[in-house]
C-alpha cells in the first residue's frame, strides 16, 4: 500500500470495466473471498494509519461488494480493539456472495451492525463503503442519506476504492450526492476519475492497494503522469545547442501575457527567445527590464522559411483579435507550434485556419494546443460543461479532430495525441488558478521543446507536453497559501 501523489514516472489508470475484468481473472485462481478479505485488511490498516488514536469508527456499508469491503475491514478493526459500528444501506439477504460472506464474518466477530443511516455517536473516523466502481447513476434514497451523513462529519473520512457517487472515469459526481473524503484507498487499480475533473477534490489523498494482483496485461484507459528526470547539460554545449523560441502575442493592453510566456521559455532553458508583440503602438515595450535577455523584434514574422523551420513558436498569449493575422503563415511554415489562448479562439471561428492546422500533421509539422475548458468547448462546438463532463473524451476528440497534441488544462490536465494513450497530470494544485499561469505553461512548453533535436516531431511533442505540464504543476508544490503569482511561478520553475 502506498500513496500515489505526487506520482513518480507513470502509473496505469484503469476504468471500471477493466477493473472488473481484472477482479474476475484474479478471483478465478484464488480461494473464494480472498480479494475481499485482503481489501478489508488493507482498509483497516490505512484507517489506523490515518487516525491511529481513533477509538470510535463508523462504517457506512452499501448493498454491494464495496459494502463487503467495509464489513471485512470492520472485523479487523474490532479485533484490534476499536469500537466499530456498521450501518447497512441494503438488505443483507440480497448481498453478493463475497459481501454476504463478509457480513457473516462480521456478525460472528461481534461487530455491531445497524440499519440507521446516521451514526448514533460522533465517530473519530468514518469509512465510506457505500458505492464502488459499479455505480452508474445518481445515488438516491438511503444511500444519498448516508452520503449526506458522511459529508456532515467533522472527523476524517476514508473512502473505499472511490468516493461514493463519483464516476470512476470522468471524475464528476453522478448526481447531487457525492462523498468528499479525506483519503481514498483505491483497490486493485487506480481509476482515472480520482485524478481529473472534480476527482481530486472528492478523493483527498489517494492510496493504492493492488491486493497482490498484477494488472500489467490490461491496456490502461490513461496514464497518471509525474515529473521525470531531465538530462544534464554537457560542458561543450552553448546557447545555440538549446534552440530558439519566438513568442508572438501581446496585443495592446495585453503585453504582460506575452512577456510571461517569453520569460518562462527562457527559464526553461531555450538558447534564444524572441518576442514579437502584436501591439504596434509607439509606446509598446521594446525591452524587458527584469529579463533583458529577451530579444524584442518588430519584424520577426517577416523572416524567411528557414527561420520558421528552426524556431519553436508560441502564439496567442494575450493576442486578442490580432492573434488571427499571423496564424496562416505560422500554421503553414512553423515546424513546431504551440497555440494558446486567443490563437485557439481564432481557430475556432475560422474553418480555413482549422484546415491549415489539420494539414500540418501530414506535412510533418507538429502542433500543441493548450486550451482551458471554455476554449476547448469553442473548438468542439460544445459547452464548457460538456467538456468537463468527460475530460478524457474531450481531449481525445480534440487530438483526433485536429491531428495534434492537446493539453486540456484544469484539475488533472489531460494530455492527448492521436494514437497515444492519454496522460492525466498528477502534479499541481489550486494555487495555479490565477491569471497568467497558462501563459507560463505555454512558454515553458515552448522552451522545453526547443531543446529537443528535430525528427519524429509528433512523438517528441507529446513527450515534451506531458513533461512540461508535470513540471509546471510540480513547481506549485507544496501548495502556498492562496494563489501563486505567475511571475513567482516562473522563478520556481527556473530554480528546479
Amino acid at each position: 500500500m502506498r500513496p500515489v501523489l505526487p506520482p513518480t514516472g507513470e502509473l496505469p489508470l484503469l476504468d471500471a470495466p477493466q477493473t472488473r475484468v481484472l477482479e474476475q481473472q484474479a478471483s478465478a485462481v484464488l480461494p473464494p473471498h480472498t480479494l475481499m478479505q485482503r481489501a478489508g485488511e488493507a482498509v483497516a490498516r490505512l484507517a489506523l494509519a490515518l487516525a491511529p488514536h481513533a477509538s470510535r469508527i463508523w462504517i457506512a456499508a452499501g448493498p454491494g461488494n464495496n459494502g463487503g469491503d467495509g464489513l471485512a475491514a470492520a472485523v479487523h478493526l474490532r479485533q484490534w480493539g476499536k469500537q466499530v459500528v456498521v450501518s447497512m444501506f441494503g438488505d443483507a439477504a440480497t448481498l453478493p456472495a463475497d459481501a454476504a460472506d463478509a457480513f457473516a464474518r462480521a456478525r460472528a466477530a461481534g461487530v455491531s451492525i445497524v440499519t440507521s443511516p446516521t451514526p448514533d455517536a460522533l465517530p473519530q473516523l468514518a469509512i465510506d463503503a457505500l458505492l464502488g466502481v459499479g455505480a452508474n447513476r445518481a445515488p438516491g434514497g438511503l444511500v444519498a442519506q448516508g452520503i449526506g451523513a458522511l459529508n456532515r462529519l467533522a472527523c476524517p473520512v476514508l473512502a473505499v476504492d472511490l468516493p461514493s457517487g463519483l464516476h470512476p472515469r470522468t471524475g464528476q459526481p453522478l448526481g447531487d450526492a457525492c462523498v468528499t473524503a479525506s483519503a481514498t484507498l483505491a483497490l486493485l487499480t487506480l481509476k482515472p476519475g480520482l485524478f481529473t475533473g472534480a476527482g481530486r477534490d472528492h478523493a483527498g489523498s489517494v492510496w493504492l492497494e493492488t491486493l497482490g494482483v498484477d494488472a500489467g496485461a490490461l491496456l490502461p484507459d490513461a496514464w497518471l503522469s509525474g515529473v521525470t528526470p531531465v538530462a544534464a547539460r554537457r560542458h561543450a554545449q552553448h546557447k545555440g545547442s538549446f534552440g530558439d523560441v519566438a513568442v508572438v502575442g501581446g496585443a495592446p493592453g495585453m503585453g504582460g501575457a506575452a512577456l510571461l510566456a517569453a520569460r518562462a521559455a527562457h527559464a526553461a532553458g531555450a538558447g534564444r527567445v524572441y518576442v514579437q508583440l502584436l501591439d504596434r503602438s509607439a509606446g509598446a515595450l521594446r525591452v524587458d527590464g527584469a529579463y533583458p535577455e529577451l530579444m524584442f523584434r518588430t519584424d520577426w514574422l517577416a523572416g524567411g522559411a528557414d527561420v520558421l523551420a528552426r524556431t519553436t513558436v508560441v502564439c496567442g498569449c494575450g493576442g486578442g483579435d490580432a492573434a488571427r493575422a499571423p496564424l496562416p503563415r505560422l500554421l503553414s511554415g512553423a515546424r513546431r507550434l504551440v497555440l494558446d489562448a486567443d490563437a485557439l479562439n481564432a481557430l475556432a471561428n475560422d474553418a480555413t485556419l482549422e484546415a491549415l492546422l489539420v494539414a500540418r500533421d501530414r506535412r510533418g509539422l507538429a502542433t500543441v494546443l493548450t486550451p482551458h475548458p471554455l476554449e476547448a468547448a469553442r473548438l468542439l462546438r460544445a459547452t464548457a460543461a460538456e467538456v468537463q463532463a468527460d475530460r478524457l473524451q474531450a481531449a481525445r476528440e480534440l487530438a483526433r479532430r485536429f491531428a495534434c497534441v492537446v493539453v486540456l488544462k484544469g484539475s488533472g490536465s489531460v494530455i492527448a495525441a492521436p494514437g497515444e494513450t492519454p496522460r492525466i497530470n498528477g502534479t499541481g494544485n489550486a494555487a495555479l488558478a490565477t491569471a497568467g499561469t497558462g501563459d507560463v505553461l505555454a512558454g515553458w512548453l515552448g522552451g522545453r521543446w526547443a531543446q529537443r533535436p528535430t525528427g519524429a516531431e509528433a512523438a517528441t511533442a507529446f513527450a515534451v507536453a506531458r513533461q512540461a505540464v508535470a513540471e509546471h504543476g510540480a513547481a506549485a508544490e507544496p501548495a502556498p497559501a492562496g494563489a501563486l503569482r505567475a511571475a513567482a511561478l516562473i522563478e520556481r520553475l527556473g530554480a528546479r
